[in-house]
């Protein structure tokens, strides 16, 4: 049986990254997910540091074949997005020096991949991990479901998993059945972890 991909999920972020391990495979399973929390170190560059010695150590640890990590969005705040970019750099950084093959996903391509809606809140996001994988206990902060939720995103990808189109109709989505959750999991039973 072929060796499944241990791919290491990040939501970047000065304040809290978020991160997950994934094991892929037909059934995925999270290995873990949790935060670095920042807060506390008031110098930027201390932060960037300890983003970079925690995925250092997260790359050693758990030896992952992918590196996934969320782009950052364009918000109205330069500062911030500076900020963002730079704990994403540094990230990525980290994950070259491994030779990891490194993937961007959009906010919304992860939203769209986990739920289906490009759209969707943290909380549903999160419902929806917490189904697929047969995730028992909420963590505390969100940033670790969103690393959680780019993992998974680059798990569909590399094994072709795609969710169903949903048409739009005049500023409306379609209610053909072709389109709708249930017939996606009709089609894809695995999915889905009662």
């Amino acid at each position: 049986m072929a060796k499944t991909p241990l791919i290491l999920g990040i939501d970047p972020g000065t304040q809290i990254l978020g991160y997950a391990i994934l094991q892929g495979g037909p059934k995925p399973t999270l290995i873990t997910m949790d935060v670095l929390k920042l807060t506390k170190e008031k110098d930027i560059y201390a932060r960037l540091q300890l983003i970079h010695a925690k995925i250092i150590e997260l790359i050693e640890t758990y030896h992952p074949e992918h590196f996934a990590i969320e782009a950052p969005f364009f918000g109205k705040n330069i500062q911030s997005m500076l900020k963002l970019g730079r704990a994403q750099g540094v990230a990525i950084a980290a994950a070259m020096q491994f030779k990891l093959p490194v993937t961007e996903y959009a906010p919304k391509k992860v939203k769209q991949a986990i739920t289906g809606n490009g759209n969707a809140d943290k909380e549903m996001i999160w419902k929806m991990l917490e189904r697929i994988l047969a995730i028992k206990k909420q963590p505390k902060y969100y940033d670790a479901t969103d690393a959680l939720g780019v993992a998974l995103c680059h798990h569909y990808q590399l094994t072709g998993i795609q969710l169903p189109a949903t048409k739009v109709v005049k500023g409306k989505k379609s209610s053909k059945k072709t389109n709708s959750w249930e017939a996606f999991l009709t089609k894809n039973p695995g999915r889905l972890k009662k």
